[in-house]
């Protein structure tokens, strides 16, 4: 809450074979994907896919643009949503194997863009 992810992600670049990390309490939100229409009418009906895990692992693999929100009524409407654009046509990015080009901390503060991965760690993508 209170992350304004329009303006976080502004300068970030995903590309195919990045993984997005969601870290955020279980029983306060989901990792839901959806279309672009449902997307901007903050609707999770006819999600693409829905988790509540607390942790949520989403590899992008292929160009285009991934749209995901929360689902818990009134959180996608204050902001907690973000749309991600996977660049297509050119190489993977500069990261080594494994490894994604940005990141954030668990649906809350934004941190720096990442390009190491460790065991458990990889770019972590924050919803608040």
């Amino acid at each position: 809450m209170g992350v304004d992810y329009i303006v976080w992600i502004k300068g970030k670049t995903f590309a195919v074979g990045d993984k997005l990390v969601f870290n955020y309490p279980s029983a306060e939100h989901t990792v839901t994907e959806v279309r672009k229409d449902d997307y901007f009418a903050c609707a999770g009906g006819n999600a693409l896919s829905n988790d509540r895990s607390g942790s949520t692992n989403v590899t992008l693999t292929a160009p285009g643009t991934r749209y995901f929100i929360c689902n818990i009524p009134g959180h996608c409407t204050i902001g907690m949503k973000i749309a991600v654009t996977v660049a297509g046509g050119g190489p993977p990015s500069t990261a080594p194997p494994g490894a994604t080009s940005a990141g954030a901390t668990a649906w809350g503060t934004p941190g720096p863009a990442i390009v190491s991965m460790v065991a458990a760690a990889v770019a972590k993508l924050a919803l608040s």
